[in-house]
């Protein structure tokens, strides 16, 4: 990045110098105390009325950059944000970029197009304010316990140079009662940032990559925090640029296992590992999830 790399920011190679990027630690104002979630999503309309009310409640502020929907993903989160009554605290942004998908495409893009990835993320993380942020997604959803935790936290990692580590479960859903909990895979990521130089993204081989310095101390929450949805009637990896590379390369483990469960539910198929969950008659099978089954589910939650 150094070629168009300054102390103030970046500026894209395309010359959109409205989507320069100014890094806001060197805004005059500062960075205040607090936390941030970030999403950046592409039409999550279903998802959002499940994943922004209890994460407005754990954060100070939640931003929700929108990349080109087409199904009213902004209106939906604004829609949300009313009825949850913490409106307040919503900020919706519009990025109207494509943006390479994950794999050969964003091998193949410069990291200071506007098109990359890793540009992307930190146009969208340049947006923030507070002093810590969250790398969140449109389709993950907080349990009643991952509510309490990511509010918890809000007030101890202003200051402190800390990385948390999320973890989740994918969801995967049949329909509005119906859905499989993949209990077989355990999957933490770096979800946790501070907001500073020490932690802008960069260029890796299938996706973006937060800087972390040596020395900077991760913490794991515990299991049963979070699931992320997964819908078996639409298409869960068209942000990739061929997801049939996931047997090939151990960097995407986690990739794999989503790809091999959701083909073998799709066939008809359970595989190990994964629960059968049918929520109560009136009863959404996300909330049934969050805030009944899991939150009652013995620990640990690894199977297999």
């Amino acid at each position: 990045m150094s070629a168009h790399l300054g102390v103030d920011g970046l500026r894209n190679l395309e010359g959109h110098t409205e989507f320069d990027i100014t890094w806001p630690w060197t805004r005059p104002e500062g960075l205040r105390a607090g936390t941030t979630a970030v999403l950046r999503v592409k039409d999550e309309a279903p998802s959002l009325p499940f994943v922004l009310p209890p994460l407005l409640r754990a954060c100070d502020f939640v931003l929700v950059v929108d990349n080109g929907s087409t199904d009213g993903t902004p209106d939906v989160a604004r829609a949300t944000a009313e009825r949850t009554g913490l409106a307040e605290k919503l900020t919706v942004a519009s990025y109207p970029f494509a943006v390479a998908r994950a794999g050969a495409e964003h091998l193949a893009q410069h990291e200071l197009s506007v098109h990359s990835l890793s540009y992307f993320y930190n146009w969208c993380f340049a947006q923030v304010s507070t002093r810590y942020s969250w790398k969140w997604d449109g389709d993950m959803v907080l349990t009643t316990e991952g509510e309490v935790s990511i509010a918890d936290l809000g007030w101890q990692v202003g200051d402190v140079q800390s990385i948390i580590r999320v973890p989740r479960h994918p969801l995967f859903l049949a329909d509005a009662r119906h859905g499989y909990l993949d209990l077989g895979l355990r999957n933490a990521e770096e979800w946790g940032f501070p907001i500073g130089p020490d932690f802008v993204y960069t260029k890796a081989f299938e996706w973006e990559i937060r800087t972390t310095p040596v020395g900077v101390r991760s913490v794991g929450l515990p299991f049963g925090l979070c699931v992320e949805l997964k819908y078996l009637d639409g298409d869960e990896f068209a942000h990739w640029t061929d997801p049939e590379s996931f047997a090939t390369s151990w960097r995407n483990k986690r990739k794999r296992r989503e790809w091999e469960v959701f083909n073998a539910l799709k066939e008809g198929t359970v595989p190990d590992g994964v629960v059968d969950l049918t929520a109560p008659h009136g009863v959404h099978i996300v909330d049934h999830v969050t805030r009944t089954w899991l939150p009652r589910a013995p620990r640990p939650l690894q199977v297999g």
